[in-house]
């Protein structure tokens, strides 16, 4: 998908997705037309992941700090002992330039968070054209199933198993995956969702610029709009003014 990367400052009223996965694939918006892309840098990345409530506010500094000069905190201890990869787009872990399970993701530095940047708008578009398959009851695209098996191989080859609260798990960690730290978190949950998602009650907003994407929590089950307060109105709007020129009581 070719979308124009605008910037954007991140609001909670852009987080309607109903999870966390949901949510980054509505980090693009007008889908139905002239997409754009909010994500415009590697720090407007942390802008949303801390607006998501999903990533410790530690992990999200260190994480700048790495992105700006590779460094991690006052002490200035470097995380950069290897060099950098270019992400292509192949499902590949290796050639996606994540990393491997022989030790944690190490570059650091804005050209590597660029890449790490990339990485995550790779997962993005590949879960998007997956999901959306999904709810429209057609076939998967076999490319994106393949790009979305490398990146959470990718991931799950950065995870620790932990414990946590009761329930072992994949856990990832700035230390274990560095500035992929999001897309790792992001891949292996993505796996996850994709496995139970609810078809049923998840939908495509059809508003205008919108197509938006939404899982339906509410009890009745009949959520049409990704946010009543912004799409919704906006179509009553026109479906009023509408009326009102079809009785010639509106403006012409």
């Amino acid at each position: 998908m070719a979308a124009t990367i605008t910037p954007h400052t991140f609001r909670p009223r852009d987080l309607v997705g109903g999870h966390l996965v949901i949510d980054l694939l509505n980090t693009v918006t007008a889908r139905d037309a002239e997409p754009l892309d909010w994500l415009d840098g590697y720090p407007r990345l942390l802008e949303w992941a801390a607006l998501t409530g999903h990533f410790a506010p530690e992990d999200l500094a260190t994480l700048g700090r790495l992105a700006e000069s590779g460094q991690t905190g006052a002490a200035g201890a470097s995380a950069t002992s290897g060099a950098s990869t270019t992400a292509v787009a192949s499902g590949s872990a290796a050639a996606l330039g994540l990393a491997s399970a022989s030790g944690p993701a190490s570059a650091s530095g804005p050209v590597a968070a660029e890449q790490a940047l990339a990485r995550v708008r790779e997962l993005r578009e590949a879960l998007h054209d997956l999901i959306a398959a999904l709810v429209h009851g057609e076939a998967a695209p076999a490319e994106a199933v393949e790009r979305v098996e490398g990146h959470w191989k990718s991931a799950a080859a950065a995870a620790r198993l932990a414990v946590h609260e009761g329930t072992p798990g994949l856990r990832v960690t700035v230390e274990t995956s560095g500035l992929d730290r999001l897309h790792d978190e992001i891949a292996l949950q993505a796996l996850d969702l994709v496995r139970t998602l609810p078809r049923e009650r998840t939908r495509v907003c059809p508003g205008q610029r919108c197509g938006w994407l939404f899982i339906d929590g509410s009890r009745a089950g009949r959520r049409r709009w990704c946010d009543m307060g912004t799409c919704g109105n906006a179509a009553k709007g026109r479906t009023h003014y509408q009326r009102k020129r079809a009785t010639g009581t509106g403006p012409t």
